[in-house]
């Protein structure tokens, strides 16, 4: 879903919390996104990009480079992003970035940029704004957030807390989302976001109740200690970094 936004559109996050909190309403088209994480241990990125990605692809091709594993298809396919919509370039390079930007059947473009400079990264931004309908995104580390940095929208992610037993989600760590830069003052303090994908969660609160109304938990049958493909599935992707 597309909004009319000063001063860009925007397409939403699919998370109503961090929706609220961006200029728009959502991920700004036609500009960087500066996402920094931390080197050691990255924060999952893909439950809190897959929706925008799922939506865009819907206009054209979404360029995933630098990616450091490659990416499980059936996974994204399982959040709504085809595979026949992907491209994958292993390599890290913003000149490629530009090019792919410079694509008029190319919809959004997700970069790991971890060397990327202040220039190449401006070169990004403007090659974005003159597009004006494409989204960008450049993966970055934490490290970065001391520099000097075009994009009007700055995310730093770290992986927060577990859950404690017992509660829906239990063992899952949230994604912790401070926002250094935007439109407006930064965020005072960070938002707390699931990583696992709304299938899985409903899930586990379905789980969870039903254990407080004091259902039995019978255990699987031996012969399902092979589970699912499609199971298999959402784990990756409620991991998926």
């Amino acid at each position: 879903m597309l909004h009319a936004g000063v001063p860009s559109r925007v397409v939403v996050t699919g998370q109503a919390a961090l929706d609220a909190e961006l200029p728009g309403g959502g991920w700004p088209l036609g500009g960087l996104v500066d996402l920094l994480q931390p080197e050691e241990g990255e924060a999952p990125l893909w439950p809190l990009l897959l929706p925008a990605l799922a939506v865009r692809q819907r206009g054209g091709v979404v360029v995933l480079m630098g990616v450091p594993q490659p990416p499980y298809l059936p996974a994204l396919a399982a959040a709504g992003l085809l595979p026949t919509q992907v491209l994958w370039a292993p390599d890290e390079c913003p000149w490629m970035a530009e090019q792919a930007l410079r694509c008029a059947g190319v919809a959004a473009v997700l970069a790991w940029l971890p060397h990327a400079r202040e220039a190449e990264l401006r070169r990004l931004h403007l090659t974005a704004a003159q597009r004006g309908d494409v989204l960008l995104f450049a993966v970055r580390p934490a490290q970065a957030a001391r520099g000097a940095s075009p994009a009007p929208l700055r995310l730093r992610l770290e992986l927060g807390e577990a859950m404690p037993q017992g509660l829906p989600g239990q063992g899952a760590a949230p994604l912790l989302v401070h926002i250094v830069k935007r439109r407006g003052p930064p965020l005072a303090a960070p938002l707390r976001l699931p990583v696992q994908p709304p299938v899985l969660r409903a899930l586990l609160a379905a789980g969870a109740a039903r254990q407080g109304a004091g259902a039995q938990v019978l255990p699987f049958p031996a012969r399902w200690a092979g589970r699912p493909e499609g199971a298999r599935d959402v784990d990756r992707l409620a991991v998926a970094a």
